[in-house]
């Protein structure tokens, strides 16, 4: 996976330049090939910058975390399963909070 952040420290730097979206594109593509971010992201970068926001961070991503299996959810599921193992998996979701899929695949695999 390629890591995006030195490529918009790069747009930054072509925009406070004064270049334009298309002749940074093209210069990301000569310097990253196949790796270069697309057109649509310099172009929301350069969107960015215009109005004042000169972070090249990401913005924080609200939702839930992209997987339930951490420590405290396995440790969680075991203790559940540990006091009774004849628990159904509806009845570890309810007292866990992690979901059904997570669950089920914990409970096959372990």
């Amino acid at each position: 996976m390629v890591d995006f952040r030195e490529q918009r420290a790069a747009v930054k730097f072509c925009f406070l330049l004064g270049k334009s979206g298309t002749e940074t594109l093209e210069m990301l593509k000569t310097a990253y090939k196949d790796d270069a971010m697309g057109k649509t992201q310099v172009f929301e970068w350069f969107s960015h910058f215009k109005n004042g926001e000169m972070s090249i961070d990401d913005k924080p991503r609200s939702g839930r975390p992209s997987t339930a299996r951490t420590h405290e959810n396995v440790e969680k599921i075991r203790e559940i399963i540990k006091e009774d193992r004849r628990r159904t998996i509806e009845e570890i979701v309810e007292l866990s909070g992690v979901t059904w899929s997570s669950v089920a695949r914990f409970v096959a695999v372990g």
